[in-house]
């Protein structure tokens, strides 16, 4: 199985992420902020990291620029899951190392079809 990393400050969305991932047969390890989120990374083989951008202690873009540092997540897909649209932004997020950017809120639909493409 499969396991992804979703790191959102807001218990409801990483609840709604979680559910909606476990449904389609992944496992899922939460974290609540940057800083939780940079640990479970350093102590887990996860195939993909969920973040949001905006979030206490650390933010998403300080966390995907440390997790590509780690050796064995150089290649991990790393999704942005915010309401930050700005292409600004993105920008930003594809320098730190994202490989792609979600819109909260977000479509269930999507979000699997989206991860499926890119872990199987």
């Amino acid at each position: 199985m499969k396991t992804i990393l979703a790191v959102d400050d807001s218990p409801s969305i990483r609840q709604l992420v979680t559910h909606t991932l476990k449904d389609a047969g992944y496992a899922v390890i939460e974290a609540a902020n940057g800083v939780e989120g940079l640990a479970k990374a350093k102590g887990s083989q996860v195939q993909l990291v969920l973040t949001d951008q905006n979030m206490p202690q650390m933010d998403g873009m300080t966390m995907i620029k440390n997790i590509r540092g780690l050796v064995q997540h150089r290649s991990t897909p790393i999704l942005v899951l915010t309401t930050e649209t700005s292409d600004a932004m993105k920008a930003q997020g594809k320098a730190a190392g994202a490989t792609g950017w979600l819109v909260k809120p977000f479509d269930p639909v999507k979000l699997v079809a989206v991860v499926q493409k890119l872990i199987g």
